[in-house]
């Protein structure tokens, strides 16, 4: 199809072009893209407030048509109109339904219906109400048009908008050349795959028949839709756990005692504890980055980094529980760091090593030689200190409030919580959320990555410094959020229980942590922040607790139990904590019954130290993590076990 020169009559011919690119952008990547089908065709003309009808269509699309580029779209648009009042009134008669001069919230929400996107009373009450000016709940036809009209020039603004800062970016990419700046940490999403999100961040129309149509955008529940068209809709939170938890084994019938084998074990002493530091690690290549453990329906999430090591070097890492942790027990989370590989070795470990060490305050480290390659390094706590909540009780924290003239604003006590969640969530420590770091919060609260559409959507509501939202932006959007939702807070709870605080608004089911990585003979190291989810499944279809039960076995103490020459227990302690591990390589189920109640000054990660176990055939079982109570005082774990 050729372009003609001839001048569009309505504006100046750099405008128009202007307006045709900006819609186009809002559609495609670039402008070197072509429009493959009659139905992006349709969409693309859409964006620019016309709205052709099938047969205007099949004039431009023809059967020897089989792609149309941006100058055959710009001829199009030359050729076809923008919709003009008689179009309006089509529209208008098409919806009346009834034909009495007025469009009801019913008629709106049936062809809302029937057309394009799905919408509720509510929203489509909600859209009416925006233009009602006389506030009879219905729409005639000065109030039919200016609801159209207003949110094709709002399309249109945001898709010039868009344009700018794709052409912006695409310059800053050439100058770059590639150049990395900023965060040590790079934040990549583990999911697979995401469900393709509409094209233009507010799509105008949808089409009624010949007619006009009216806004398509939806909106989810997070902080992304402030803002959009349509109002809240609540959404159910994707969980983030892949594993379902066992049945209670203490449910089952229990036969007379046939054997039984007592065992001590003395602990450690917390005051002598010392990490032994490497002398010059103040020469070594420093990476770091903070994440947090969240206790989700008694399972365990957490933030997990890929470490890209490009040659090989001797490393130093550390974890421990951040200050402001609260909710937790006075003395510090065990937090612990398992470094596996990205693929068994010869005798098909995946275990490297992991944090045994820790000193007075609670620091965890390792120290070890790595060759060049990829590594996981997964983040762990035993569950003796950081457990699931059992229930809740107290008055509900208040986060929303008016002020005097109206407006929902958020309350002192709602603001320093979120101003927490904004440095547990600053992944990188340089007082600034990137959108990578973003999409990682989004992740954890609401389930979802952060479309591109969304993220336009946060540039467009608040101030970005050198493109990463400041803690008074941050604040900004769930400000707006408030008074979106007319002070319903039903989502900003969503945000708080999934971040780990109570209706109190103390934090009792996250740990936030400080993970440091040093590299003696590397420089450029990467720690890459990859997910935060459960644990997932390693090759040979391990579990985590498959890898580091074979570690404890391998480090830990012996013990036969007697009568069952395929059964052991070991016995792993560190300066932290005692792991009991059942080793079942007989060729039946065994049941197993643990008492620990003789132990001293212990705690562990179940709620009583009596506890009945299966240990299916060829198979191992954590039975029991075990640490101090109070970390001043000796500790010693003593074990009776019974065969059932």
């Amino acid at each position: 199809m050729s372009r003609r020169s001839s001048r569009s009559s309505t504006m100046d011919q750099g405008e128009f072009i202007l307006e045709c690119k900006a819609a186009y952008l809002s559609m495609f990547d670039s402008i070197k893209e072509k429009i493959e089908s009659q139905d992006s065709l349709l969409e693309a003309l859409q964006q620019t407030g016309r709205n052709p009808s099938v047969k205007v269509l099949k004039k431009y699309w023809t059967n020897d048509i089989d792609e149309l580029s941006f100058d055959d779209f710009v001829d199009i648009c030359k050729k076809e109109p923008v919709t003009t009042s008689d179009d309006l009134m089509k529209a208008f008669r098409k919806i009346d339904i009834n034909g009495d001069g007025y469009i009801s919230l019913e008629e709106l929400h049936k062809i809302l219906t029937s057309k394009g996107e799905k919408k509720s009373k509510s929203e489509v009450k909600k859209m009416i109400d925006e233009v009602d000016e006389n506030k009879d709940g219905r729409l005639d036809y000065k109030e039919f048009c200016q609801m159209v009209m207003s949110t094709t020039e709002e399309n249109k603004k945001m898709q010039r908008k868009m344009m700018e800062r794709k052409e912006k970016k695409k310059r800053q990419d050439i100058e770059r050349r590639g150049d990395v700046s900023g965060s040590q940490v790079s934040v990549r999403s583990a999911a697979s795959s995401v469900k393709n999100q509409e094209k233009s961040a507010s799509k105008a129309n949808v089409e009624f028949g010949n007619g006009i149509g009216t806004p398509a955008g939806s909106r989810k529940s997070s902080l992304l839709s402030i803002g959009e068209g349509s109002p809240p809709i609540p959404a159910q939170r994707k969980s983030l756990l892949h594993t379902a938890s066992s049945s209670d084994p203490d449910d089952l019938p229990r036969p007379s005692p046939r054997v039984k084998k007592d065992k001590s074990r003395q602990g450690s002493v917390s005051r002598a504890h010392k990490l032994d530091e490497p002398k010059n690690l103040r020469e070594w290549t420093h990476t770091k980055s903070k994440g947090s453990f969240f206790m989700e329906d008694g399972s365990l999430i957490c933030h997990q980094y890929d470490f890209n090591l490009p040659d090989d070097s001797k490393i130093w890492i550390t974890i421990q529980p951040q200050k402001g942790s609260r909710g937790m027990d006075s003395s510090p989370v065990d937090t612990s760091v398992f470094i596996l590989r990205d693929r068994p070795d010869e005798d098909g470990n995946l275990l490297v090593a992991f944090t045994e060490h820790r000193d007075s305050r609670g620091k965890y480290g390792v120290s070890c030689d790595l060759s060049a390659g990829k590594y996981y390094i997964m983040p762990y706590t035993t569950g003796c200190r950081f457990k699931n909540r059992k229930s809740e009780s107290g008055k509900e924290a208040k986060l929303v409030s008016q002020d005097k003239g109206g407006k929902y604003v958020i309350t002192k006590s709602f603001r320093k919580v979120l101003e927490d969640i904004f440095d547990y969530s600053d992944l990188d420590g340089n007082g600034f959320m990137s959108r990578k770091e973003f999409n990682l919060f989004n992740i954890r609260t609401s389930g979802e990555e952060v479309a591109d559409e969304e993220w336009q959507v946060v540039e467009d509501r608040i101030d970005l410094e050198d493109g990463e939202i400041t803690k008074a932006g941050f604040l900004q959007l769930n400000e707006l959020e408030a008074e979106d939702s007319e002070g319903d807070t039903e989502d900003l709870w969503t945000t708080l229980v999934s971040m780990g605080y109570n209706k109190q608004l103390v934090m009792d089911q996250a740990c936030p942590f400080q993970l440091d990585v040093y590299t003696e003979d590397c420089d450029d190291a990467e720690l890459d922040v990859v997910r935060v989810d459960s644990y997932p499944t390693y090759p040979g279809d391990l579990s985590f607790d498959d890898i580091i039960s074979k570690s404890f076995i391998k480090h830990g103490e012996i013990s036969r139990v007697k009568g069952m020459k395929d059964l052991c227990m070991y016995t792993y302690t560190n300066d932290g904590w005692a792991t009991l591990v059942l080793d079942n390589k007989s060729h039946t189920r065994v049941r197993v019954e643990l008492d620990c109640s003789r132990s001293e000054n212990v705690t562990s990660n179940h709620d009583s130290l009596q506890r009945t176990l299966r240990v299916d055939p060829g198979s191992t079982v954590i039975a029991y993590h075990l640490m101090p109570e109070d970390d001043d005082r000796d500790w010693q774990v003593k074990c009776t076990e019974t065969i059932r």
